[in-house]
């Protein structure tokens, strides 16, 4: 029998790609729950899905299994307890429950977090590191794209040693325009962003706190810029280091391979070639490609996803099926 799970946001960029997914997925029956009681329609999803109030009540009438909070990070603040209340488990997409203390969260979001004792249950959902943590939980924090991106590269280096952390490490992030959200905004309407590069949040950016907590780097290790790229989809992020030791580009792909054996969603390339946005575009796949200057140490790699697939609802559909107990990669390959 098919689990109901309900998504709140689905209107967004991010929640409407759940939908689809959701819609794949042989274990799920997915039910838009309606938190704007102003809005009628269904932002051009098929009429034939089941849609309720987005309501403890109806969560629990309707047995929701699981709900997806596709929302921003206040109102995911909002919802949850309710949601969970209701009996149902959670999924956040947003930023709300990431990062570890109250303290944090106000330094990253500019406001007091209302829901401290949620904060420090959440389960952080990187399964690739975190999978102990997500069945038996409650909560599920989704990692952040560029996190996402970010921290599937530098995290096994950093554990091997094989980075020189003293010289520091450089991300140049480049995202396309739907990791802003669907909200209306003058800076990713057509005419700003069409024929049109730009960085952004420099030196400020709140995903950087999430990169720094699941690496293990120190602030003053990493620097990080985010870019806006003309494009819909996709996060490149060409990383720069300097390798320690000695270790060449092989080694860091053995590194890399080792490490994720037995992870159905990264895929390395041999010693010397990088991915590219077309190759990781509409799926839930973690492409990683490391080359490195043996002359010099000079090392890059570049990490390439989906920003609305593993950056966003693939990876919360990895953690429904962890949650669920199906297998990780039902409904996504």
């Amino acid at each position: 029998m098919a689990q109901r799970v309900g998504i709140i946001g689905y209107r967004g960029y991010s929640g409407a790609e759940l939908v689809q997914i959701l819609q794949r997925h042989p274990h799920a029956e997915p039910v838009l729950m309606e938190q704007r009681a102003d809005v009628a329609d269904t932002g051009g999803l098929p009429s034939k899905l089941a849609s309720i109030p987005a309501t403890p009540e109806a969560a629990r009438a309707e047995k929701i299994e699981i709900v997806f909070l596709a929302t921003p990070h206040e109102v995911s603040m909002e919802l949850a307890p309710a949601m969970l209340a209701a009996g149902a488990r959670v999924v956040d997409l947003s930023g709300a429950f990431r990062l570890r203390t109250p303290e944090r969260y106000l330094t990253s979001y500019g406001h007091a977090h209302t829901q401290p004792a949620l904060l420090a249950e959440a389960a952080y959902g990187l399964p690739e590191f975190c999978r102990e943590r997500i069945p038996g939980a409650r909560l599920v924090a989704n990692p952040g794209c560029y996190p996402t991106a970010a921290n599937l590269a530098i995290r096994p280096l950093i554990e091997a040693g094989v980075i020189r952390r003293e010289a520091g490490i450089v991300c140049d992030a480049k995202s396309g325009v739907s990791g802003a959200g669907r909200k209306p905004s003058l800076k990713t309407s057509f005419c700003e962003v069409t024929e049109n590069f730009s960085a952004y949040a420099v030196l400020t950016h709140r995903h950087v706190p999430e990169i720094l907590q699941v690496s293990g780097l120190e602030a003053a290790e990493l620097s990080f810029t985010a870019q806006l790229l003309p494009i819909h989809r996709g996060i490149l992020e060409t990383i720069y280091f300097r390798a320690a030791n000695g270790a060449a580009a092989e080694d860091i792909a053995a590194i890399y391979r080792k490490r994720y054996a037995s992870e159905p969603f990264v895929r390395v390339y041999d010693a010397g070639r990088v991915p590219d946005l077309r190759a990781v575009a509409h799926t839930n796949f973690c492409d990683l490609g490391v080359t490195v200057d043996a002359a010099t140490g000079r090392g890059v790699v570049v990490s390439a996803i989906d920003n609305l697939v593993k950056g966003a609802a693939g990876q919360a559909v990895q953690n429904m099926n962890l949650l669920l107990g199906f297998a990780e990669t039902t409904g996504l390959l």
